[in-house]
């Protein structure tokens, strides 16, 4: 088992769906960034066979939006002086601006500079949300 040093000051991504951690590593943009960055894939987990986690070296703005869309099932460990100072559990965000497009091929958002577009959550399960222009339902 490899050997990774425990953190004294910053952010733990645990419980990520094996096999999404690169994904998440790359949209939270953790290339960029200057502090030490471990991504660990296929770690052995009791409650969910396997995992990956992700450890930053320093506290670092993540955007809960897009973790929770790439997969809510994620918590996020803060540390401080070498303990966890706050754990926070992500779900499926009810609203989501600026970060999916409209399935919808005749969707006006699809063919016209509209800004951000906002979608609504619409069957948790199916992890389906509405496009606010034409209602058409978009599937992650």
């Amino acid at each position: 088992m490899i050997n990774v040093s425990k953190l004294k000051r910053g952010i733990v991504i645990d419980h990520i769906e094996a096999n999404k951690g690169y994904k998440i590593f790359n949209q939270l943009k953790l290339d960029q960034c200057d502090d030490v960055v471990v991504l660990m894939r296929n770690v052995p987990s009791a409650k969910m066979g396997r995992k990956d986690l992700i450890k930053v070296e320093n506290e670092i703005d993540i955007d809960l939006t897009v973790l929770g869309l790439i997969d809510p099932n994620v918590t996020i460990n803060i540390i401080e002086n070498g303990e966890r100072a706050d754990k926070i559990k992500l779900s499926l965000p009810e609203t989501v601006r600026g970060i999916l497009t409209c399935k919808n091929p005749r969707c006006i958002t699809n063919h016209e500079k509209v800004g951000e577009v906002e979608f609504t959550l619409v069957d948790p399960d199916k992890k389906q949300y509405r496009c606010e222009y034409c209602d058409a339902r978009t599937s992650l």
